[in-house]
């Protein structure tokens, strides 16, 4: 949807993990064409990546993923460049001083298998002057010493000639890197090479290619008029996606830079609603300041409800008014934040017309999610329903929507929103990891599994898929795998007390009864609010023959949340503890949670 929108209507800002999906996808489409494109006996395509020391981050994380998931039968992936290979590197590495099969060592590697790059290049005998090093894109050495004697005013008209070439041939990759590369050294930087950095940052913005916002945006804040709206434009940009990419204090520093350039309200009122999100969003609970947000926020909605345009007013006030809700809320205050969206989209209603529907998408969700939290749940459904109905494309909402229905009971309507969720998006590890939640609720493990084996094959570091994939393997009796969750697991977050419990579990069941108590007894230091280490170190204790810490233990677990086996449990420890009316009330409430257990029913009978 956003495509068909002015530019002042594309607000969202892709997660930092949007690069994931789409490096998987492009992973999985190769995966699946390559093996058509050639015949069975022909050599595996190859890729060869030069420079890769320079690369972006972004596209690090491409060719990592490439490596990780692709057969070298089916894509073999050459990295050159300086240093030694990353650590995910997984295969040959070269003697040092090793001579390059000659396919490599020449600069026309983009016609291997037959495939010519679409930049132009000047084959023929090796060339070392001027014109050669630029149009290397400025990387050839050979040609150096010849580009820097020449006149500045000569380099310029060469970048402009190289820079003409590139936007000649349609590729539009080339926008995104060496054509404002060659504009900014070009005749016209402030005009040209300006607009050139625009269109990067614009389009890396909008896929989500943060890091490469900030380069370009950096570049594009030296170029343009100090103070100008192209100016404000690339600090905004640049502002949150160091945000975004956790970089708090240098967006935090960039919007004051902002704030003592310009004078112009709208800006002063973005940069007070940015620096608010820098707190409010702040990942981490223990470094929020929501008292300095609050502030923040205060500030610009003063600002924003004096703005004389009615349009622009009703847009950014309506947008600050969701960013104090989202502070409401961080401060449990969901009634309080709710009254403010609600409002914004009063803003909206009255004002914008048929304008800006993805803030009104927003809108619409954030309200579901503050209903939902108060209980309306069936108000939320329809408001989730009418963020869907905007961009039917967009994934996030059929997560939430799923999220609600699934502990609402309706499994079946849950399944759908994941799996349309699935469908609609490049490859979503949190799709498929709240689907296999779905399926463990159902008692499916095995369903349960695969799912969380392709959340890891997306993801190696989602640390919840190995929580939960380690507790599905133990209940499978796969001792062996379970443990190698763990250890995977605890080597992404060492003392993670959930990890912690499933390999107390796992050496209960080996019989490693030490060591069992051991795992316990750090997760509770840990978590103490932990309900299932509270439940297994007191069954541990109760099979050493301590009844009495073993009805603590359960007892504990029990506050934190009940279930007819803890009662169950309890109620065992404490017959041996000569309790029988707290053991015989135990199991009366086991039996009012699970009225067709036979062995509750057993006891009582006892």
């Amino acid at each position: 949807m956003e495509a068909r929108l002015e530019e002042d209507e594309r607000i969202l800002v892709p997660a930092p993990r949007r690069t994931l999906r789409l490096a998987n996808g492009v992973a999985e489409f190769l995966a699946e064409c390559l093996p058509a494109c050639r015949p069975p006996t022909a050599a595996p395509f190859t890729l060869v990546v030069r420079d890769f020391h320079r690369a972006d981050p972004t596209d690090c994380e491409l060719v990592e993923i490439l490596v990780r998931r692709l057969d070298p039968a089916i894509l073999t992936v050459v990295i050159l460049g300086a240093g030694a290979p990353p650590a995910w590197f997984r295969g040959r590495v070269p003697a040092p001083g090793a001579p390059l099969p000659e396919w490599l060592s020449g600069g026309a590697a983009s016609a291997r298998n037959g495939v010519t790059g679409a930049v132009p290049r000047r084959d023929g005998p090796v060339r070392r002057d001027a014109a050669a090093h630029v149009a290397s894109e400025c990387t050839d050495e050979r040609s150096r010493a010849a580009y820097e004697a020449t006149s500045p005013a000569g380099r310029a008209r060469l970048h402009d000639l190289r820079a003409e070439e590139l936007e000649a041939t349609g590729e539009f990759s080339l926008r995104l890197g060496a054509v404002p590369f060659h504009r900014e050294l070009g005749s016209d930087p402030a005009g040209r090479g300006v607009a050139a950095l625009w269109t990067a940052v614009d389009h890396c913005v909008h896929e989500g290619f943060l890091a490469a916002v900030i380069e370009l945006g950096a570049r594009g804040l030296r170029l343009a008029e100090r103070g100008s709206e192209q100016w404000w434009r690339f600090a905004q940009r640049t502002a949150t996606a160091l945000g975004a990419l956790g970089r708090q204090e240098e967006a935090r520093d960039l919007y004051e830079y902002v704030r003592r350039v310009s004078q112009d309200p709208a800006v002063h009122a973005a940069c007070a609603y940015g620096t608010a999100m820098l707190d409010a969003r702040h990942p981490d609970p223990a470094v929020r300041d929501l008292g300095r947000a609050t502030g923040w926020i205060n500030q610009a909605v003063a600002i924003s409800s004096l703005l004389p345009d009615p349009q622009e007013r009703a847009f950014k006030l309506g947008f600050d008014r969701n960013g104090q809700a989202l502070i409401e809320m961080r401060q449990k205050r969901p009634a309080r934040a709710l009254a403010l969206v609600e409002s914004a989209i009063a803003l909206a209603d009255a004002a914008l017309r048929d304008r800006h529907p993805v803030h009104r998408m927003v809108l619409h969700a954030n309200r579901g999610q503050l209903l939902a939290v108060l209980g309306r749940t069936k108000e939320a459904l329809e408001e989730y329903g009418t963020a869907i109905a905007i961009d039917p494309l967009f994934a996030d909402y059929y997560l939430d929507r799923g999220n609600l229905l699934l502990s609402l009971g309706r499994t079946e309507d849950a399944l759908a929103d994941y799996e349309t969720a699935i469908s609609v998006s490049p490859p979503l590890p949190e799709a498929y990891y709240n689907r296999a939640e779905l399926h463990l609720v159902m008692g499916d493990l095995e369903s349960g599994r695969a799912d969380l084996d392709r959340v890891l094959e997306l993801d190696p570091g989602y640390l919840d898929a190995y929580v939960n994939r380690a507790g599905v393997l133990a209940m499978l009796g796969r001792e062996a795998r379970a443990r190698d969750d763990v250890a995977a697991g605890l080597r992404l977050d060492p003392g993670n007390p959930h990890l912690l419990t499933v390999r107390g579990q796992l050496d209960v069941e080996a019989g490693r009864f030490e060591e069992a108590a051991a795992a316990f007894d750090a997760a509770l230091t840990g978590a103490a609010g932990l309900g299932a280490a509270w439940a297994n170190r007191g069954i541990l204790r109760y099979r050493l023959g301590d009844p009495e810490g073993a009805a603590a233990d359960l007892g504990r677990a029990i506050e934190l949340g009940e279930s007819a086996e803890l009662y169950f449990n309890r109620a065992m420890a404490l017959r041996d503890l000569g309790d029988e009316a707290g053991a015989r009330r135990d199991l009366r409430r086991a039996l009012d949670l699970a009225p067709g257990d036979p062995d509750i029913r057993a006891a009582l009978e006892f």
